[in-house]
């Protein structure tokens, strides 16, 4: 290995690069990284140097505090190659915002930005070619943030690392999404973390979403853990319904996660002319349209996914099925927001930055 050492960041390079073995036409999410990842420890009251090294694993000690009272916390972005080979980040600003908003809530440091958006552009920068070409295409980026200090008593950790790491993807989902309603198990409380990106909020999901797949369905809309009547989100995913003309979504509150692709759908609804209401709605008023067939669209909004179109729910006994369409509000706007993030229309929103 060669160290090359910036005024920054640390970056020590592997000797030879893996990308050769990668076959990029089929790739399972999540499951290849990239040669390097940043690293960065708090300690001692202090961010320490950021490094970007060789993706390995690393020693941890048995009593670290991740382990034993889960403060972790993540992030998911994107990077984007455009038909001139410049790579792009979509809203970079916002992850960061509610990373160390996420952070706060779990009691852990925030995290600088010239470390979070420094960092990011730097690794990503050195790891350009594994962001290739073409609508679908994409190199996921997960910063993380986990508690190192050592010992089991229940309190906040005094040492942290933070992470970067990418991973080169595709789709997300595939194939028809079935959803059932939530009417037992919840997402998140009042007083909760269900606002945070902790890692806690989503091995709380896995349960019921294998229950929800023995039964034939992809995923859970959530409903409010206090009467299960208010819609909330949908999987790992914010929720749209279109009833009749009109786009509505739940509003962000400490239940809900405040999504980058939720508000960026928002927003380009808004300027297409699309009516939208960021308001609870009701299951009963989500039965009541798919009976009197004024419900036209049920869509999950995420970056993994960006929009992932359902065509239809079950709630209690009954299953309601879509209306299908050619030419769906869902896919009009995955379509505007996805030209957009490969640079192929304008961004009059001054949503992407170049790397």
């Amino acid at each position: 290995m060669n160290t090359n050492t910036t005024e920054e960041i640390e970056i020590i390079r592997v000797a030879n690069s893996k990308i050769d073995t990668v076959d990029f036409e089929n790739l399972t999410f999540g499951n290849v990284f990239t040669d390097h990842m940043l690293i960065c420890d708090y300690k001692d009251n202090k961010w320490q140097k950021p490094i970007i090294k060789p993706y390995e694993p690393f020693l941890i000690d048995p009593s670290a505090k991740v382990f034993h009272y889960g403060q972790a916390i993540f992030e998911g972005m994107k990077a984007y190659k455009d038909e001139n080979d410049d790579v792009w980040l979509f809203r970079p600003d916002q992850n960061y915002i509610r990373f160390n908003k996420s952070a706060v809530r779990l009691a852990m440091p925030e995290v600088p930005e010239d470390i979070f958006i420094g960092g990011l552009k730097k690794i990503i920068d050195l790891e350009r070619n594994w962001v290739k070409k073409g609508i679908g295409n994409t190199l996921y980026i997960r910063p993380f943030m986990i508690a190192i200090g050592s010992g089991v008593i229940a309190q906040p950790s005094t040492q942290y690392r933070f992470m970067i790491i990418l991973s080169p993807a595709r789709s997300y989902y595939s194939g028809e999404v079935k959803v059932i309603i939530a009417d037992h198990y919840s997402r998140a409380a009042n007083g909760g973390i269900g606002a945070a990106k902790a890692a806690g909020n989503y091995s709380a999901q896995f349960y019921p979403q294998k229950l929800a797949n023995e039964k034939g369905f992809q995923q859970i809309i959530w409903t409010d853990d206090a009467t299960h009547t208010k819609l909330e989100e949908a999987g790992t995913m914010n929720v749209f319904f279109k009833i009749n003309d009109t786009l509505y979504t739940a509003p962000v509150s400490e239940r809900i996660l405040d999504g980058v692709t939720r508000k960026s759908i928002v927003d380009l609804a808004r300027k297409e002319g699309i009516k939208v209401e960021e308001r609870s709605v009701l299951v009963d008023e989500l039965v009541a349209a798919a009976k009197d067939g004024s419900l036209k669209e049920i869509f999950g909004a995420g970056t993994a996914a960006v929009i992932s179109p359902i065509v239809g729910f079950q709630h209690q006994e009954h299953y309601y099925e879509l209306p299908k369409l050619e030419n769906s509000t869902a896919l009009q706007l995955k379509e505007k927001l996805i030209n957009i993030q490969y640079k192929l229309t304008e961004d009059t929103f001054g949503w992407t930055v170049k790397v």
